[in-house]
């Protein structure tokens, strides 16, 4: 009854006034980015993270989140109409929802994306309802040896997010370690590597280094690129899926809703995962796999409901334990730390008002998506015809403002324009970005209770293996950091022939 009355509770807040116009916004802005191609959820998250500092941490939240699913529904309109997905994803959309616009059947193809994302988007939320309160009653039970251990154990998502090379992934998480030393000693308040400067007394700040290396650099690499897409004209009318529609697709939202939910939670795995894994699910249990992209609206509500459901997933951990499952829950993460609340098991304990009310509003969120986006597919689809040469200039104007209003400090936007062309270079020579935002954020934290916890043990460092919690964590992180090379050692030493993934 507890977690009943807190859910109740949760609703009363997000459905005020105030509350509701900054969900409106988010999800409304969230679709918009996910229709421009070249932007994404990343790169909008980060520059209008700004523009929350000045709300209270709850509408503030309200507003990233809101971004955040907005934008993986907004992906698939660019994804179906002119077969350019308006971010990663939402590659798999492509495949039968252009071939759906092509057959003029572009409006059932929208339809079942908009039902789609609002289905499995509300059963993701009812499933971090009720996974977060046990597993944050376990956490509770942490202290600064086992917080050290579950700081390392996020550490080891690198990893996951470091693409096709591991060395490039491992060495742009050291950087960012490296970047989160910079400032202030954490326990003696004594200054390191700030050469003097007052700026760096702080640190170097997240928001600018995360605007830098995700919106800027991606403003950079769309500029030398041509993104004139012609959009697909076909009649939007009649977005309602058939009843043969319906029926083809009643497992299927099933299957998505699962597979992305739990996928979403993984560190590392994120929302195009999720599509991918959920689209070639689907097309082994179809029975008729050579359809597949074609134009089957299975192959257009399988990946939408997987990246939906992945955005309440990736909350899970997010929210509970204060580890980001990918590259935008890093900046999320890090937008939690500047409101001054503290992600992990005591959030709940804490903040309940503030837990509840961001958890609720992403019902309220779906239901908006779903009564926003059904009417005004004709607006998205004139969207895309506006000029990247007008667009890109507004985006990086945008960007400027944002990183000044945050401090009202110059040297945020040089910070932000430096990491711009640093994140550019990245992309140029394949280094990941998102190991260094997941470092700089977790760096800190990690530190902290690493310094604790032997300042309690009085410098005796078995402490992190004579405390259960600890040790299972920190043997769990050496086998996610291992199991890469472990995979790669059995994979060349084995003689029997390794499956190939049949190709989606």
């Amino acid at each position: 009854m507890d977690v009943l009355q807190q859910v109740g509770q949760g609703f009363l807040l997000a459905l005020t006034p105030q509350n509701l116009l900054f969900c409106f916004i988010g999800v409304l802005v969230g679709t918009l980015i996910g229709v421009l191609p070249g932007i994404g959820p990343v790169s909008g998250v980060a520059i209008l993270l700004p523009l929350t500092f000045s709300l209270d941490p709850t509408g503030g939240m309200i507003m990233l989140a809101g971004i955040y699913y907005g934008s993986m529904y907004g992906g698939s309109t660019t994804s179906i109409l002119i077969n350019t997905p308006g971010e990663s994803a939402s590659v798999m959309t492509c495949l039968d929802g252009y071939a759906m616009a092509r057959q003029g059947r572009a409006g059932p193809a929208l339809g079942m994306c908009a039902i789609a994302s609002f289905v499995a988007g509300t059963f993701s939320v009812l499933g971090l309802m009720l996974l977060a309160p046990p597993l944050a009653s376990f956490a509770l039970r942490f202290g600064p040896a086992e917080y050290f251990a579950l700081m390392v154990l996020g550490l080891t998502t690198l990893t996951r997010l470091a693409g096709k090379s591991l060395t490039k992934g491992l060495m742009m998480g050291a950087f960012g370690l490296a970047l989160g030393t910079v400032g202030l000693d954490p326990l003696t308040g004594t200054p390191r590597f700030t050469f003097g400067r007052i700026e760096l007394i702080d640190g170097i700040g997240f928001v600018p280094v995360a605007m830098g290396l995700f919106a800027l650099a991606e403003i950079f690499a769309n500029a030398e690129e041509s993104l004139t897409r012609e959009v697909f004209k076909t009649d939007l009318k009649n977005l309602w899926p058939t009843a043969q529609d319906w029926l083809a697709v009643r497992w299927t939202l099933v299957r998505a809703t699962i597979i992305g939910f739990f996928i979403g939670a993984l560190p590392g795995a994120g929302a195009t995962v999720a599509a991918f894994m959920a689209y070639a699910v689907e097309k082994k249990s179809s029975k008729y796999p050579e359809r597949f992209g074609t134009g089957v609206i299975e192959g257009v509500a399988a990946p939408e409901a997987a990246n939906n459901a992945a955005t309440g997933g990736a909350l899970v951990p997010l929210l509970t334990l204060g580890l980001p499952s990918s590259a935008t829950t890093a900046v999320m993460l890090g937008a939690l730390l500047i409101f001054g609340l503290r992600p992990g098991p005591l959030l709940m304990i804490e903040q309940p008002d503030f837990f509840w009310a961001v958890v609720t509003s992403m019902y309220v969120g779906n239901v908006m998506l779903l009564v926003l986006n059904l009417p005004l597919v004709g607006l998205w689809a004139s969207m895309l015809r506006i000029p990247y040469t007008i667009l890109l200039p507004l985006i990086i104007l945008f960007t400027l403002i944002g990183a000044y209003a945050l401090n009202n400090n110059v040297s945020d936007i040089w910070i932000m324009i430096a990491f711009g062309v640093v994140g550019y270079l990245m992309r140029k020579f394949e280094y990941p970005a998102a190991p260094v935002v997941l470092a700089l954020v977790l760096g800190p934290l990690m530190e902290t209770n690493f310094r604790r916890a032997l300042t309690i043990s009085q410098g005796d460092y078995s402490v992190f293996l004579t405390h259960p919690i600890s040790a299972v964590l920190l043997l769990a992180a050496v086998l996610s950091l291992t199991w890469p090379l472990l995979m790669q050692l059995f994979g060349r030493s084995s003689e029997m022939p390794v499956p190939v993934a049949e190709e989606v």
